[in-house]
């Protein structure tokens, strides 16, 4: 089998979780997923089949959309609900300075990830050693934020959830922004709920649920579920005659007129099936990814 799955993740399980759901409906080892949710998210999480695993890096970097609930008045030690949380018992301002304030992330800048995150620094993963009281001094990283639309602003006597719609660029942490808007507010902030709409191409009203994947495979219609690897490449797209995709499929540089003159591309054979990834420089295709034959993209 060959193909992405476009899962809706629930409320709890772990994208790791995921994987090992679709190891054993598949019985296939090579199994993985395209951006991690945590397990308090839910969700868009791209599965990877088969030979689409070696194209990762290439679904995992796109851009993102998200629904998230940032709850004002107090902190959390993981700067979303898993906690320890900690009541702050400042003054929350009105509705006009957290939408003002919300302004300010759209754009380019640098973010500190959470204490307790994937990060890793000098081997160590940022959320273990965070875990045994030896937070890692993470270095801030540069994310883009496409927009912000604030949906709702709901008011109790303890606390303020503010939930909004956030597009942006890979590498961003959402829990960051719950984090920074609290501390901008000084009222503390932290993530409450988060669901990724949209990852990779794909958009949560199409998803599947963990539970329609096994009714499909307890049908025999697991295959179903696949999605053409090659539609979701974000990649410019270069084909190629039969005797060109021989000499990619074995490695051989082509040298190529047609096309972009330089740069990544997704390639294909006169048959449009997926070949692999390959970068053109000086008038030459040189083969990066190459998918054998046999396979169906």
């Amino acid at each position: 089998m060959l193909g992405v799955v476009n899962l809706d993740k629930p409320v709890g399980p772990t994208s790791h979780d995921m994987v090992a759901l679709m190891r054993r409906l598949t019985g296939d080892r090579r199994i993985g997923h395209a951006g991690t949710l945590d397990p308090l998210a839910s969700g868009v999480l791209p599965i990877l089949v088969g030979a689409a695993t070696r194209f990762s890096q290439e679904l995992t970097g796109g851009r993102k959309r998200y629904t998230a609930t940032i709850r004002l008045g107090a902190t959390s030690a993981t700067d979303d609900g898993e906690g320890p949380i900690t009541v702050v018992g400042h003054a929350i301002p009105d509705d006009a300075a957290i939408q003002a304030a919300l302004t300010g992330f759209v754009g380019t800048f640098d973010q500190l990830p959470p204490a307790f995150s994937a990060r890793k620094l000098g081997g160590r993963t940022a959320h273990r050693a965070a875990r045994n009281g030896q937070a890692l001094a993470l270095a801030p990283r540069t994310v883009t934020v496409d927009s912000i639309e604030v949906e709702d602003i709901s008011r109790t006597n303890e606390a303020v959830d503010v939930t909004i719609d956030l597009r942006c660029g890979p590498g961003t942490y959402v829990r960051s922004i719950a984090r920074d808007l609290g501390e901008r507010l000084g009222c503390g902030g932290y993530l409450a709920a988060l669901r990724r709409t949209e990852a990779a191409g794909l958009r949560v009203e199409d998803a599947i649920t963990p539970g329609q994947l096994e009714s499909l495979q307890a049908g025999g219609r697991l295959a179903d579920a696949l999605l053409p690897v090659a539609e979701l490449l974000p990649l410019p797209q270069l084909r190629l005659s039969e005797q060109e995709a021989d000499r990619f499929r074995h490695g051989s540089r082509i040298p190529v007129s047609d096309g972009p003159p330089s740069g990544r591309l997704a390639v294909f054979d006169a048959r449009d099936q997926l070949l692999g990834i390959g970068t053109v420089a000086g008038g030459e295709l040189q083969p990066e990814k190459v998918i054998q034959p046999g396979s169906a993209a």
